[in-house]
């Protein structure tokens, strides 16, 4: 015969895994830190200083 387990805690035991492995990939997927927002910031401001110095004198930014 198989080993007696306890229903409700295996039940909350797989929920704990589940809610853990989801936490995992929504870090994955959405979590940056700091350092690297600030980074992503920074190039996207010299992107947009690059695009702007490029415009003609008679022509105006949108």
């Amino acid at each position: 015969m198989g080993d007696v387990i306890n229903l409700r805690q295996a039940r909350k035991a797989k929920a704990r895994t589940d809610k853990a492995r989801q936490a995992d990939v929504n870090r994955a997927k959405f979590g940056r830190t700091k350092a690297q927002r600030q980074a992503e910031d920074q190039q996207r401001a010299r992107q947009e200083a690059a695009v702007d110095a490029t415009y003609r004198e008679d022509r105006a930014p949108e």
